[in-house]
C-alpha cells in the first residue's frame, strides 16, 4: 500500500503541572494507527480528525513536546474536546 493511502495517528498527552507544551505519547502508521486510535476509543479519549496536523506532527518521536508553531491549533482543539467533555458530563 502507499504510504500517502496509509491511516496515520498521533496521540498527545498534556499535563499542564509537569508539562511545558503536549508531547507525543504515541505515533504510528496503517495498523499501528489504527490499533492507537482502538485503544483510545476503548479508553475514552476524544479523536480529533485533522490530516494536515498529523502530517505535521508525524517527524516528531515519543516524548517530543509539539513545536511552538503548533501550540495555538492545538489549544483550540483541546479547547473544543475540554467543551464538549463538560457538555456531556451536564447531559449525564
Amino acid at each position: 500500500m502507499k504510504e500517502s493511502l496509509l491511516r496515520r495517528a498521533v496521540a498527545l498527552h498534556y499535563d499542564e503541572m509537569k508539562d511545558k507544551a503536549p508531547k507525543v505519547v504515541a505515533k504510528g502508521s496503517g495498523l499501528t494507527a489504527e490499533k492507537i486510535i482502538e485503544e483510545a476509543k476503548k479508553a475514552g479519549v476524544p479523536i480529533q480528525e485533522d490530516p494536515t496536523l498529523v502530517e505535521l506532527m508525524r517527524h516528531l518521536e515519543l516524548d517530543d513536546h509539539i513545536p511552538e508553531a503548533l501550540y495555538e491549533i492545538v489549544a483550540e482543539i483541546f479547547s473544543f474536546i475540554y467543551t464538549l467533555d463538560e457538555k456531556v458530563k451536564m447531559r449525564e
